[in-house]
Parts: structure tokens; sequence; C-alpha cells
């Protein structure tokens, strides 16, 4: 194994070392487990295509966008059109 530095903002290293912790894992064996997930081939065929309705959502405030659930999705359905 060969030693190496990275930089990551203070966010996103308390988050990890936490994941770690909740993990009972190490700092260096989370980085290695993303790291080895991020390079990691695709599967046979490809990459899986993302499901149509990916994507075609916008929300408002997010503490409001289970009660407008019905809205959203009615909004979203009227501009993508009948056949999407």
């Amino acid at each position: 194994m060969k030693r190496t530095t990275i930089f990551i903002d203070e966010p996103m290293l308390r988050r990890l070392k936490q994941k770690a912790r909740a993990e009972g894992k190490s700092f260096a064996q989370c980085v290695r487990e993303a790291v080895a997930a991020y390079v990691a081939p695709a599967p046979p065929g490809g990459p899986r295509p993302l499901p149509s309705w990916v994507g075609m959502f916008s929300f408002g405030p997010p503490h409001d966008t289970s009660e407008r659930v019905d809205e959203i999705i009615a909004e979203a359905m009227r501009r993508k059109g009948p056949h999407g």
C-alpha cells in the first residue's frame, strides 16, 4: 500500500470521520472504499440508464415538498408532455 495526500474541505472531512466512526472503520479505510467505488468498472452491459423521471422535478422550499407532492408531479407532467 502507498501513502498519499489528499485535500478535503472541512465539512466533508467531518462527515467522513463521522461515517468512519459510525461504521467502526478507520478514516483511511473509508477513503479507500470511496476511491475503489469511484474507479470500479461499469457493470456488464454498461451503466444502467437512469429512469425517465430523473430530473423532471423542480422543488420549492424543502419544508413543504411532502405537502405539495401532487402539485409538483402534476406540474412536472405538464412540462414534460404526454409522451415524455
